[in-house]
């Protein structure tokens, strides 16, 4: 299995921060063809074209880093649906350059229609270490061809790291109780990663930009790995159309990670920000 890029997850994965951290993933079955499959459509609008999130990663007390999410159009169709295309970045600041250099690219090329991917492209370059992963998603076969060529049999709609981003910010959590868990479905370093994130309830939380009503999780990770429970990992998004996460706070086994929102522009709806 690849290494898992916990600072990028942290950066702009927010609720895929548990990705590596969740009980042992199911194993697909390699090269398992499938009958063809009618593509799903759901409606949403927490997000469109032109949205660019921007997050400061803090490890203890020094700015380690800083993570960009970005949606744009894109000019192809597949299979005649609309695709959207996601960007992230991720890349170390100052002090932390120096013991432990960081320069991500991911890109996800995801149905408009059905917020599910196409086309997955991951560039990792972290602390000398450096990998490359593409995904070609089959939807209609609930397939994922990799880059290798081995084919892996998936659950329809099955997600990548970063659409997971958007399409967890789809969910309607008007009816949400506080314990009720949520699953999402995602494929990641050739095995199926069940993301399940817990809802906490409702709190206001100041950052150093503002105060923001948010909806809190809890991702239901896996104890003694690199999280001592479940209570040492936060997520909160505003409660608002939009479902921005704009904090992740993790106390892990050798320190503390933060990551909060710095920046924002081209919003679907007004923040929830006092």
């Amino acid at each position: 299995m690849a290494r898992k890029s916990t600072f990028l997850l942290m950066g702009f994965g927010l609720f895929a921060t548990a990705f590596t951290q969740v009980d042992r993933p199911e194993s697909p079955l390699p090269n398992a063809g499938s009958e063809p499959v009618q593509l799903r459509t759901i409606t949403h609008d927490a997000f469109k074209p032109g949205e660019k999130l921007t997050y400061v990663v803090h490890y203890g007390i020094v700015n380690a880093g800083e993570a960009v999410v970005e949606l744009k159009e894109s000019e192809s169709d597949i299979m005649g649906r609309k695709v959207w295309r996601a960007v992230g970045k991720g890349r170390s600041l100052g002090a932390f350059n120096a013991f432990y250099r960081v320069d991500d690219h991911y890109e996800s090329y995801f149905d408009a229609q059905g917020v599910f991917p196409w086309i997955f492209q991951r560039r990792v370059s972290e602390g000398g270490y450096e990998f490359s992963q593409d995904y070609m998603y089959k939807q209609h076969r609930k397939e994922v061809t990799t880059q290798e060529n081995k084919t892996y049999a998936v659950p329809s709609g099955v997600q990548d790291m970063l659409s997971a981003f958007y399409y967890a910010r789809t969910i309607d959590f008007s009816n949400a109780k506080e314990g009720d868990v949520y699953t999402i479905e995602c494929f990641l370093d050739n095995e199926l990663w069940p993301l399940r994130m817990k809802y906490m309830g409702k709190e206001t939380i100041k950052l150093r930009n503002g105060k923001y009503r948010c909806m809190k999780f809890q991702p239901v990770v896996q104890e003694g790995r690199i999280f001592k429970g479940n209570d040492d990992l936060n997520v909160w998004i505003t409660d608002d159309g939009n479902k921005i996460p704009v904090l992740a706070q993790a106390k892990v086994l050798v320190g503390s990670i933060k990551m909060e929102l710095s920046g924002y522009e081209g919003l679907a709806h007004p923040i929830a920000k006092l």
